[in-house]
């Protein structure tokens, strides 16, 4: 499967190949909802979604995951590092790390404004520093680059009805939706990690602050005040998906059975939250497998009725147009990009 989306996509070189392929078992391996519906696209549009998740993994791996002697030093290291390659990358110079190569592939090859990168890689670079939020507004701010812009970089790749900017503002809005929801799943987690990513605002209106979560999550007992606070946070991200959904509608017909089916599983993630009681401070709230693959599958035939309604030769023009435009720019790139590069590290 790997190889027919890579043909498809016009990914010719074998270190290319090589690292697109690398990202596509990262989004396999930890990315199961989002795996899942992006294999709901058509075949030639899911390397770039690999690639950008692939990004967006290696750099979060860094803030959480590095390993548990890891102190901030060294993981900011590895932060400058992975910014560093970033850098050479998009000017066309050599590169070893695979998810830098292929995401400055497809940055280039769909035209995806850099700054939505740079914007990302800041706000990676402040879970080093900043473990909480005072306000709704500052963790907005710090959203805008961890979780908004994913759904800007995305939207060059589905591709859209509208004009791109009207699109925007709701992709934005669903990339929010998703990281409100893990915020509230991974509540238990992030203590544990010292950050606290709900506004302490928020919390402090039903009588909440960290002192009392900490307390809550090692004594494993619950307070009827940490529910309310989480309820009110829950209702916060439902509006948050409501905006989200008004812009499924703008999608390609083909991208958008893909989104939708993102959409419902994460929103499943939220009501799982609710049905158990909000006891996300103690334990994770998950989906279960048999509910997860009941909405591809309805998804994945929503997929293939918006193929099949495409005329025969549009379809065809569409496939050749993609290759070349993929091709064409390919080859304007510098081949220190496309051809020049070294990848020396070995997939995780």
């Amino acid at each position: 499967m790997t190889a027919r989306e890579l043909d498809a996509a016009g990914i010719i070189h074998p270190r290319l190949r090589a690292a697109y392929a690398a990202c596509r078992r990262l989004n396999a391996r930890h990315g199961k909802t989002y795996f899942l519906a992006t294999r709901l696209l058509p075949v030639d549009r899911r390397s770039a979604v690999h690639a950008l998740y692939g990004f967006a993994r290696y750099a979060d791996d860094i803030v959480d995951d590095l390993g548990s002697q890891a102190g901030v030093d060294e993981r900011k290291a590895a932060l400058d590092a992975l910014e560093s390659q970033w850098q050479v990358a998009i000017r066309g110079g050599e590169v070893c790390e695979p998810v830098v190569l292929a995401a400055a592939d497809t940055r280039a090859r769909y035209r995806i404004p850099a700054r939505h990168f740079i914007d990302f890689l800041q706000s990676m670079r402040s879970d080093l520093s900043v473990t909480d939020y005072p306000t709704y507004a500052d963790l907005a701010a710090y959203m805008h680059g961890s979780a908004a812009v994913i759904g800007l970089q995305m939207v060059p790749v589905l591709g859209t009805v509208v004009p791109r900017p009207e699109a925007e503002p709701q992709a934005a809005a669903l990339g929010v939706a998703f990281q409100l929801t893990n915020f509230l799943r991974d509540v238990g987690e992030d203590l544990d990690r010292g950050r606290v990513y709900l506004p302490a605002d928020l919390l402090a209106a039903h009588g909440v602050d960290r002192d009392l979560l900490l307390w809550s999550r090692l004594t494993g007992c619950r307070d009827a005040r940490i529910t309310q606070a989480l309820r009110a946070a829950a209702a916060m991200t439902h509006s948050v998906y409501k905006e989200a959904e008004r812009g499924i509608a703008q999608l390609e017909p083909v991208s958008a059975p893909c989104v939708r089916t993102a959409f419902v599983l994460y929103r499943d993630i939220l009501a799982a939250i609710e049905s158990d009681g909000f006891a996300v401070v103690h334990r994770r709230a998950v989906v279960g497998r048999r509910r997860r693959l009941s909405v591809a599958a309805r998804g994945f035939g929503r997929a293939l009725a918006a193929r099949s309604s495409l005329p025969r030769l549009d379809r065809l023009s569409r496939r050749s147009n993609d290759g070349n435009e993929a091709a064409g720019l390919g080859a304007r790139k510098n081949p220190g990009t496309t051809v020049g590069m070294a990848a020396k590290r070995g997939s995780e």
